[in-house]
């Protein structure tokens, strides 16, 4: 019988991806869960909506009452948590809104799923996987040497990266203290089609196309590993069929890029693509622009322990998933119309001055 996956965040980018994946490779039934904030969209899941193995349930993580009705009524097999508030410059102007969300919803999810477990047999709890996708954010900025590993010190910089490693503690104690079947994930930047466009990439791609100014924080020598959207899809799809409970896997990409390198790499494909742009070249527009407060300084994932468990690997380099994402948002116009039709409009969030 085909496995039931509540799914947490499911209009979002990543889960959306995720829906999308399992839906069309029939691989589980989907119960989606997402409030439909500004960074959740239907018509991301537009190519699902009408199947019959995806339900979709608008609603809050951090309501008690609709969290624990979704476990009494679709007695889901495993949960994947993607829910959250993810974007560090919002943070910064609205702290409170991560905490509730990230935190409290996990709370909320967790206390959830352990009381339903009380209930299962032992076959169907033994089998049952909680899947809390987080960041590598919660570790803090790097040197210019090593990378993180699954067990890295935690030094969030920013409020969303504390409400992530909240969450990611919370989820390690109720395996801990509850043996709640939890796993943790800790992905590097997910870059890709159906971004929301106030992240680098499609944020650069969309100004780019339009002439308008690239805003680059600082010197722009900020290092990012880079993970196309879908390789990231499939780990988290074979780690859930096979990562050991209490286990942590690092998912990264294996593409350091300096953000400067990441925005001149989107201008030569804009160029490329968009022949005879009357801004052309794209690099032209290019700004640097004061760096954003706490902004760390460089992230890099060390992913050899799920290379080795698991056998995964990035199918996509840097330049095939960026050409590809290029050309997506060439070719989705009318989605980018349609999810930027609120109250975002490409300007610049998490300009607060820091107290001395």
């Amino acid at each position: 019988m085909r496995r039931t996956l509540l799914v947490t965040g499911g209009a979002g980018f990543i889960g959306s991806c995720f829906v999308r994946q399992c839906i069309a490779e029939r691989a589980a039934r989907v119960i989606n869960l997402d409030k439909l904030t500004y960074a959740g969209n239907l018509d991301s899941l537009e190519p699902v909506l009408d199947d019959t193995e995806h339900i979709f349930i608008h609603g809050d993580v951090a309501d008690r009452q609709t969290v624990r009705r979704i476990f009494a009524e679709h007695q889901p097999d495993a949960v994947v948590h993607f829910a959250a508030e993810s974007h560090v410059d919002r943070s910064i102007d609205d702290p409170a809104q991560f905490v509730r969300t990230n935190v409290l919803g996990t709370f909320e999810l967790l206390e959830a799923a352990r009381q339903y477990l009380a209930g299962l047999p032992g076959q169907r709890w033994a089998e049952f996987r909680f899947l809390h996708v987080s960041t590598d954010e919660v570790f803090g900025s790097l040197g210019p040497q090593g990378r993180f590993t699954e067990s890295s010190p935690y030094d969030p910089s920013s409020p969303y990266s504390a409400s992530k490693a909240a969450a990611d503690h919370f989820v390690r104690a109720y395996y801990r203290t509850y043996g709640l079947p939890t796993i943790v994930t800790n992905c590097s930047n997910n870059y890709g089609p159906y971004q929301f466009p106030e992240k680098l990439m499609p944020l650069m791609i969309l100004n780019a196309i339009e002439g308008k100014p690239l805003p680059v924080y600082g010197d722009g020598l900020n290092v990012r590993d880079w993970l196309f959207v879908e390789d990231h899809c499939r780990a988290l799809r074979m780690i859930l069929e096979a990562g050991k409970p209490g286990s942590t896997y690092n998912i990264g990409g294996d593409c350091e890029r300096t953000n400067i390198e990441v925005v001149r790499t989107i201008c030569r494909l804009v160029d490329e693509l968009c022949p005879g742009l009357s801004h052309s070249p794209c690099e032209s527009l290019i700004r640097f622009v004061p760096d954003r407060p706490g902004h760390d300084r460089r992230y890099a994932i060390d992913a050899s322990r799920i290379r080795a468990e698991l056998g995964w690997a990035p199918q996509y380099d840097f330049l095939s998933g960026l050409r590809r994402t290029v050309q997506w948002y060439l070719d989705n116009q009318r989605w980018v119309q349609r999810v930027c039709s609120g109250a975002y409009r490409r300007e610049r969030l998490g300009l607060v001055e820091r107290l001395q």
